[in-house]
């Protein structure tokens, strides 16, 4: 009888999970990366309206854009390093400097200077690049293991928020203020993002203080100490391979394909509109499901979400109701945050703490700088085989590649042991 009372006591021992909305430092970051996220989306916005009213030609459009692109892919893999060579908060704070710094400087080109604001978006990118890897590594520095997941499911809902909201948001405003005021105000958005994030509790890039400070090695040799870093989990290299067919032949298939179908298949651009909105949707909707959900096989829980992107180009492919488009974008964006948020929660947890900056930057790197490749490639493949057969090709890539993925050892789970070793595995 004297052993009755011990379950409830052993029960006991663990207390109940705070939420991690109720955690301030977390808040802080979360913010931060919102307000990154708002002025990320704002600013094609905020320039789209600049040609609206004249002060900026299309041509200069895409050239001040593809400067910010080039920008965040030359930035990404130096913020990466140094974001496991010195604190990710100072990071943080000097990245999100130098975009909040650009806005006002292509504020001042607006209809006077295209090379000032080329050089501004290019600064603009920059700043943005190296925060993406910082983000990361502060995540986990500051979230405990048991509560990462929901943590990066709150992160990636205010990337998705940060697209539905800033778009519509800037719209509001333009009503009211001008593109210069706007451009302003995405610089405002950037200091938010460089001054409330806290330092992070957790463990950052050793230093060992008695033995003083040691000879720093070369970027190239920090660089290629993040590659190895990452060949060591098989799992990590298969998801790249993965996320590059899916974004490179899926996603940049159907942003090419999705407006000529909706003008000609079913000549009406609310097709457009209502896809592109059910997939944000349903993204949000996938990070609210993975912030609670534990897959027994996490990985491969992973990679079939990734494979859902598949349905977005299948039906494009078929003669099907509108309604049937709408909703597999939806799935498809459900899938996406099914699998990035466990993603970035297992690179958070198996990745070597000094190394994860340069790893996530690997990650950002290969995602992004491959999009544009797929971009400019889609549009004279159609042109060339038609429509039809391009999109089938890409279907079918989102489907097999993760696939194939996900049979590489360690994939199953996102790890290099059993989940049932993992602390942070409820």
């Amino acid at each position: 009888m004297a052993t009755t009372p011990m379950p409830p006591a052993a029960k006991s021992v663990d207390p109940p999970a705070r939420s991690i909305l109720l955690d301030v430092p977390f808040l802080r970051l979360w913010a931060g990366t919102t307000a990154s996220g708002l002025a990320t989306w704002a600013l094609p916005f905020v320039l789209g309206l600049a040609v609206l009213h004249r002060d900026l030609s299309a041509a200069g459009l895409g050239l001040v854009l593809a400067a910010r692109t080039v920008g965040f892919l030359a930035a990404v893999t130096v913020g990466g390093v140094l974001a496991d060579r010195h604190s990710r908060r100072a990071v943080v704070l000097w990245s999100a400097l130098a975009a909040a710094v650009a806005a006002p400087l292509l504020a001042a080109g607006l209809g006077r200077s295209l090379l000032l604001m080329t050089a501004a978006a290019a600064l603009a990118g920059a700043g943005q690049g190296a925060c993406r890897p910082a983000f990361q590594a502060l995540t986990a520095e500051t979230v405990d293991p048991g509560r990462r997941q929901q943590a990066n499911a709150a992160m990636t809902m205010a990337v998705r928020g940060s697209t539905l909201a800033g778009p519509a948001l800037t719209a509001l405003l333009a009503a009211f203020l001008d593109v210069w005021t706007l451009l302003l105000g995405i610089g405002l958005l950037w200091l938010v993002a460089a001054l409330v994030p806290g330092t992070g509790q957790g463990a950052a890039p050793a230093v060992d203080a008695a033995a003083g400070p040691a000879p720093r090695a070369r970027f190239r040799t920090e660089f290629l100490e993040g590659v190895r870093e990452a060949r060591r989990h098989p799992w990590f290299l298969a998801g790249l391979a993965a996320l590059v067919a899916v974004i490179a032949l899926g996603y940049s298939a159907t942003s090419v394909a999705l407006p000529l179908i909706s003008r000609d298949r079913y000549d009406s651009e609310w097709v457009l509109a209502a896809a592109m909105t059910a997939y944000i949707v349903g993204a949000l909707g996938g990070a609210l499901l993975i912030a609670r959900w534990r897959p027994r096989s996490q990985g491969w829980a992973a990679f079939a979400g990734l494979a859902a992107y598949g349905f977005a180009p299948l039906s494009l492919m078929l003669p099907v109701p509108p309604g049937v488009v709408v909703a597999a974008y939806a799935v498809a964006g459900i899938g996406i945050e099914l699998f990035n948020v466990p993603w970035f929660t297992a690179t958070q947890r198996e990745v070597a703490p000094d190394r994860l900056a340069r790893v996530s930057s690997l990650d950002f790197l290969v995602s992004y700088g491959l999009a544009p490749v797929g971009l400019a490639l889609i549009a004279p493949a159609i042109d060339a085989f038609g429509v039809t057969p391009v999109l089938g090709v890409c279907a079918a890539a989102c489907f097999l590649v993760p696939a194939a993925a996900a049979l590489v050892p360690t994939a199953r789970h996102f790890a290099r042991t059993a989940p049932e070793a993992r602390a942070d595995t409820p």
